[in-house]
């Protein structure tokens, strides 16, 4: 028999609250803005440029089915930097911007319910050739880097906030994704949080491939601790929370 208490929490895996959502009465309903596509920053902050997509085109040349066929999750690592040009790739091939359709809609490498794409994605770095170690945000609209701090110790930072998964801090740079609910809320509403949640695997997968694809290695990380890791990226955890986290380096040989 069932514990009553987990199959109370599988409703969240059903679209049983779509039924109940008057749509008309989200923010978009109501004709109300959109939130930014894009977390702002401070105009006073460093930014570091990143090749153009087109550019990398060269990086990676394993042909998708074997990329699919050999992915599997990697949890040691080389100590090989990662080059700004391969870590540029991974950023592009997980959020990179195709099409920006209006002020409210952009189209990108992954898909998104409705669009929306609620996710923003630091970097703790550690060994990243033409990085200084440190935390960064990706902004995928300018294609650049923005830095948030500089320090060493990042990823070891991330291992404990993720309750002490050491094998993360050989990693040479530590994706973090966090999720801005409002996003994908203000289209949706009540129905967001579980598009949300599916959204983050097709970000991981991609990341996964792309990896496989130039000789990385990755591996999602979902048990963590929100507070920490909250704290580790500088969100408020209420508006802006970490959701799902993946190191990143070059495989053993």
């Amino acid at each position: 028999m069932s514990d009553p208490h987990l199959e109370s929490l599988r409703s969240f895996l059903k679209d049983t609250v779509r039924q109940q959502v008057d749509f008309r009465a989200t923010e978009q309903g109501r004709g109300l803005p959109a939130p930014p596509l894009q977390k702002p920053f401070p105009s006073s902050a460093t930014r570091i440029p990143l090749s153009a997509p087109e550019s990398c085109r060269s990086l990676g040349q394993l042909d998708l089915f074997s990329a699919i066929a050999n992915r599997e999750s990697c949890r040691e690592f080389a100590d090989i930097p990662l080059g700004l040009d391969e870590l540029a790739f991974l950023l592009w091939a997980t959020q990179g911007v195709r099409e920006v359709i209006n002020p409210a809609t952009a189209l990108r490498t992954v898909p998104s319910a409705g669009a929306r794409h609620p996710f923003e994605t630091y970097l703790a770095v550690r060994a990243v050739k033409g990085l200084k170690p440190g935390l960064y945000r990706y902004l995928p609209f300018a294609g650049e880097l923005v830095e948030l701090n500089r320090g060493n110790h990042q990823t070891r930072r991330a291992a404990d906030a993720c309750l002490g998964q050491s094998w993360m801090a050989e990693s040479a740079v530590v994706f973090a994704w966090t999720a801005i609910p409002r996003r994908t809320e203000w289209r949706y509403g009540a129905a967001s949080h579980k598009v949300i949640a599916i959204d983050a695997g097709h970000v991981c997968q991609n990341l996964y491939l792309a990896c496989e694809s130039i000789g990385c290695g990755t591996c999602g990380v979902g048990a963590y601790d929100q507070q920490a890791v909250d704290r580790l990226l500088g969100v408020d955890g209420r508006e802006e929370f970490a959701v799902y986290l993946a190191p990143v380096g070059k495989k053993l040989s």
